[in-house]
């Protein structure tokens, strides 16, 4: 068997395994389809996730199950004004030893986990939320001048409320950059939220299943990295990240429109995340679709408006789509 054949017969293993832990997700997690891919997708690529929306459509529930199916450790922090960042990283106290010795011993806080999940991460200071940081580019942290690693494999998902809401503050660009994909939890339709409605007031609620472990999960996510990927996606995701950023070399009305566009992470984000969604849907390598399903999660959190393009009442997801549909009609 050739190394071609044998990858071919891994991704298409990991594909089934996917397969399953979508269903096994969406039996309690009603209809939110595109939401779970992307999740997925994040984790997949070994990355973060930012899931952005109103409460009670479902972000904990979403997470708490994501646990359950990919077999990780989990721990929860809910974000609030007075939370310390050593209430998220730990602490050193001390103790005195029976002969009367005195030493510190480092107390771990909920990080040291694999799959932590940040409720409403915008309601804490802006100190407390860059106390994540490091843990999320370097999946160590380092208190008291030592370095701590944390689990392996270890990912945040975070809830954010709107950012209008009253006592909310909005995340710093370098925390906002760390997270793979920023994820839009909006309102279900009628026929989602009457199954929604079926599903959970019952006598029995539909219970997730493990389908993987964190070993598994560190294969899958290597074996995302070795999927091949064609130049034409290659150089549609270069394109498209490229012409969001304000520039002599972008066009006149971007220059206008945005006040800052994505940097290099967002094209390596973009790149994981296609073969990330490819396997999802049983392909054995990304197409273009790959890349216009996944643009606005991976860059929607990257850029900013222009105060003049706010006041007009644009959005970045519409600079997105407009970039990318003149793309993509070239490419076609």
């Amino acid at each position: 068997m050739t190394e071609d054949d044998k990858l071919v017969d891994e991704v298409s293993d990991l594909g089934n395994r996917l397969l399953q832990a979508r269903r096994s997700i969406e039996r309690r997690f009603v209809g939110q389809h595109e939401v779970v891919e992307q999740v997925l997708a994040a984790i997949l690529a070994g990355g973060h996730a930012l899931l952005v929306g109103q409460p009670g459509l479902g972000k904990t529930m979403l997470v708490d199950t994501l646990a359950t199916v990919l077999g990780l450790e989990d721990a929860r922090i809910q974000f609030t004004p007075d939370l310390m960042p050593a209430d998220i990283l730990g602490s050193e106290v001390l103790d005195m030893a029976g002969d009367g010795r005195r030493e510190f011993r480092f107390v771990e806080g909920p990080v040291f986990t694999q799959l932590l999940m940040a409720d409403e991460i915008n309601r804490a200071s802006p100190r407390t939320q860059s106390a994540l940081l490091q843990a999320m580019q370097e999946g160590q942290v380092t208190i008291g001048g030592a370095h701590r690693p944390l689990g392996r494999p270890f990912h945040v998902l975070a809830t954010q409320n709107p950012i209008e809401q009253e006592g909310t503050y909005p995340l710093p660009e370098a925390q906002l950059d760390r997270f793979l994909l920023q994820v839009d939890v909006d309102y279900p339709d009628r026929e989602t939220e009457r199954a929604i409605l079926l599903a959970t007031t019952g006598i029995e609620e539909a219970a997730p299943h493990a389908v993987l472990d964190a070993e598994g999960l560190i294969a899958a996510q290597a074996l995302i990295r070795r999927m091949p990927v064609g130049e034409t996606v290659v150089n549609a995701i270069l394109d498209l990240v490229r012409a969001l950023r304000p520039g002599p070399d972008s066009a006149d009305w971007i220059a206008e429109t945005l006040s800052w566009g994505p940097g290099p992470r967002a094209a390596q984000a973009l790149m994981l995340v296609t073969r990330a969604r490819a396997v999802l849907n049983g392909r054995f390598a990304p197409t273009l679709d790959d890349v216009d399903a996944m643009a606005a999660p991976v860059l929607r959190h990257r850029m900013a408006l222009s105060f003049g393009a706010r006041a007009r009442g644009e959005t970045t997801e519409a600079v997105i789509a407009r970039i990318r549909d003149a793309q993509f009609r070239q490419a076609a």
